[in-house]
């Protein structure tokens, strides 16, 4: 065996190398709803270090203890999970996923929650690990209480676990007097 020179160097796998399997549920209830989720779904497939594995059709929802600033009730959202391969550290991707949002008009005001917006992208599940920072929490809090995230994820992923939870197919179960509609539209594939 040859000793490593400048054109041939050996380097040591480190845990960064592997590549995790996340999930990032997409919803928008603003600006072309589905076109919004489109736009996501190909900048996320620009995201380096990234592959797009697959992306749920969209469904469309009811908001949950969404209100527009007048106090007004929220317009519908459409929903999506994109399921990503990726060797990006999960706040890495997390940070990726925030500028795909401010790229796309989406407006974070300190001190709000659950307003209209033009998009949400969640970092839901990264592999199976359990992360509790301020700024990121795995498996995304609350998923397996919304069906808007359980029924686009059961859709491309039926044995995906929720670390803590269980299987998402089965928490689904719960979530079943939220309505649900998949639309006649999907994100670019």
């Amino acid at each position: 065996m040859r000793p490593p020179t400048a054109t041939h160097r050996t380097r040591p796998t480190t845990p960064t190398d592997a590549v995790a399997r996340a999930y990032v549920g997409l919803g928008s209830n603003l600006a072309h709803p589905r076109r919004q989720l489109a736009a996501a779904v190909r900048r996320l497939r620009g995201l380096p270090r990234t592959r797009v594995v697959q992306v749920s059709p969209n469904f469309v929802t009811a908001p949950v203890d969404s209100f527009a600033a007048d106090g007004t009730p929220a317009p519908d959202y459409v929903n999506a999970v994109a399921e990503l391969a990726t060797t990006l550290a999960p706040r890495a991707l997390l940070a990726a996923l925030a500028r795909i949002e401010r790229r796309q008009g989406r407006m974070r005001v300190p001190g709000t929650r659950n307003r209209p917006r033009t998009l949400d992208l969640d970092l839901l599940l990264f592999d199976a690990r359990r992360l509790r920072q301020p700024t990121l929490t795995l498996p995304h809090p609350r998923m397996h209480q919304r069906a808007f995230v359980l029924v686009p994820l059961a859709s491309i992923a039926p044995h995906a676990r929720i670390p803590g939870i269980g299987l998402a197919s089965r928490a689904r179960r719960a979530t079943r007097g939220q309505p649900i509609r998949r639309t006649r539209t999907a994100p670019s594939r």
